[in-house]
């Protein structure tokens, strides 16, 4: 029973976390990416709400340097056990950590997928240390794109960006990679957010049926991912036995990929 009301709270929580986010978008203000860091380390707190029940819920926050404000996300859990039971299975060595989201932007960043990612930072707040994610100018999530049926306008650059999405779950092994947790923006741009559940230790990949394609710069930057500079660069976010589950599962989706590229040819897999 506690593991089941664990698992209703942590939904209610990632439900939230996309709602906020979807829920309206701001006027962006023009700032580079280091701006936009620099905002959320520094900016002043204005106000704050928990968007959903339980201590693991995040924060809807608005802050300001004077000059400029604007909404980010606030994520402070922090759960590690030794064994916890998800959806009628026990996972060892269970973590569901905000360092996570910190991780995967590290990573998306060094493979050129920056883009589909909240700029985040980690920040004290409230008392504790947390990410602290740019807002969103998201329209929708996924699950709402689906449930009313609504059709991408540009469906290529619609499966291009599903494909790196999918590439990038299965390199970071994603276990609550789902359709709430993928917001859509006013261009029909993919995010991807919540990650706080990636980063297992298994050196296998989840899912490789998933990865039918896969952008040429995006296979290059995974061929020459160097895990020092990983290290360096999730040092505070990851321990080395991640960064090595990381590595691993990247040579299996390399090998996945020639692979395909061998028997269908580059123009079926490689766009």
């Amino acid at each position: 029973m506690k593991s089941f009301r664990f698992l209703v709270v942590l939904s209610v929580g990632l439900a939230a976390l996309a709602a906020a986010f979807a829920s309206g978008a701001q006027q962006e203000p023009q700032l580079t990416v280091e701006q936009q860091k620099e905002f959320l380390r520094t900016a002043k707190l204005v106000s704050s709400r928990v968007t959903g029940e339980g201590v693991t819920a995040p924060r809807h926050c608005t802050l300001s340097d004077g000059t400029i404000t604007h909404d980010a996300l606030f994520q402070s859990v922090d759960d590690r056990r030794s064994s916890m039971e998800v959806m009628g299975r026990i996972e060892l060595n269970f973590v569901d950590s905000y360092l996570y989201n910190l991780a995967a932007y590290e990573l998306a960043t060094l493979l050129g997928l920056e883009r589909m990612m909240p700029v985040s930072v980690e920040r004290e707040l409230f008392g504790e240390r947390g990410c602290l994610s740019w807002w969103l100018p998201a329209q929708f999530d996924e699950l709402t794109r689906l449930a009313k049926k609504i059709v991408p306008p540009d469906p290529a650059a619609w499966n291009a960006q599903m494909s790196d999405m999918a590439v990038f779950s299965q390199l970071v092994r994603d276990t609550d990679r789902n359709a709430v947790n993928v917001l859509i923006g006013p261009n029909w741009e993919i995010y991807m957010i919540d990650f706080t559940r990636a980063f297992r230790l298994e050196k296998s990949l989840d899912n490789p049926k998933a990865l039918v394609r896969c952008g040429r710069q995006l296979l290059d930057r995974l061929r020459q991912l160097d895990p020092v500079e990983v290290t360096a660069r999730t040092k505070r976010f990851l321990r080395p036995p991640e960064v090595k589950g990381v590595m691993a599962r990247r040579d299996k989706i390399v090998a996945h990929f020639e692979a395909l590229v061998a028997a269908k040819g580059e123009a079926a897999v490689l766009y």
